[in-house]
């Protein structure tokens, strides 16, 4: 997801609003946090921001492919799963034979199965990914939602808190999609204590790619161990940011 203004952390570092009821739709179907009071997506568009950021970030889809062993996804955020759902759909077009994807998402406020319906219907490129997730996806999703979602494509989404469910995991991962709010209005989702459990969760050779590019994430992510690139970001966003663990 773009967002406007990230340039500087705001002083709140919690969200405004810890009610469940923290979604809106703007525009017809564009889901808005009023938690975090941004946008859960790039306006421009979020589907073809996955694959700029996330996946040629990360290298992917040509690094799942010679993978010897389950190639396993970190996300912070798993928001309306638009992120999953094009990563399955480009899974599931480029994936080798016998190979094994595993999906974990960092989720505090995790969105009904009607309100992931909705956000995502205005994709009909990943129609057949949102149709298959909304019918798997409990009517309560809480603590872990473990999913197979087909017979080479595993779904774990951690709900709470993301500091906690990252230091809990027993995963090593081998790509992160940073794709918290905005950190101007969201900082601790960027925080060096973050980025540092990213860092110790990380393969070596594991990567990191996000939309984010303001100075303290930067910092933070270098300060955690990072070898930091700066890349062109996706429609008109001057910058993004990518990197690896040595």
């Amino acid at each position: 997801m773009t967002h406007p203004d990230e340039s500087t952390p705001a002083n709140q570092s919690q969200p405004q609003d810890n009610t469940p009821t923290t979604l809106d739709w703007r525009e017809g179907d564009m889901p808005y946090s009023l938690a975090f009071g941004d946008h859960f997506y790039c306006q421009t568009d979020g589907r073809l921001e996955c694959g700029h950021v996330f996946l040629s970030g990360n290298g992917l889809p040509e690094r799942w492919q010679t993978a010897t062993d389950t190639f396993r996804i970190g996300e912070l955020g798993f928001g309306t799963a638009l992120n999953l759902c094009e990563t399955w759909r480009q899974w599931k077009q480029t994936r080798p034979t016998g190979g094994q994807l595993h999906f974990v998402s960092f989720e505090l406020y995790p969105m009904k199965a009607e309100e992931i319906d909705r956000a995502l219907s205005r994709w009909p490129e990943v129609d057949e990914e949102r149709n298959a997730l909304v019918k798997l996806w409990p009517e309560e999703p809480q603590g872990h939602v473990d999913l197979q979602l087909d017979e080479q494509t595993r779904l774990t989404v951690v709900c709470g808190v993301a500091f906690d469910g990252i230091q809990a995991s027993p995963h090593m991962f081998n790509a992160w999609y940073l794709d918290g709010f905005a950190p101007a209005r969201n900082p601790d989702m960027w925080s060096i204590e973050i980025m540092t459990a990213l860092f110790d969760k990380t393969a070596e050779g594991g990567s990191f790619a996000t939309y984010a590019a303001a100075g303290f994430v930067r910092r933070n992510l270098i300060a955690a161990g990072f070898d930091l690139e700066r890349r062109k970001g996706f429609a008109g966003k001057r910058e993004m940011l990518c990197g690896t663990k040595p």
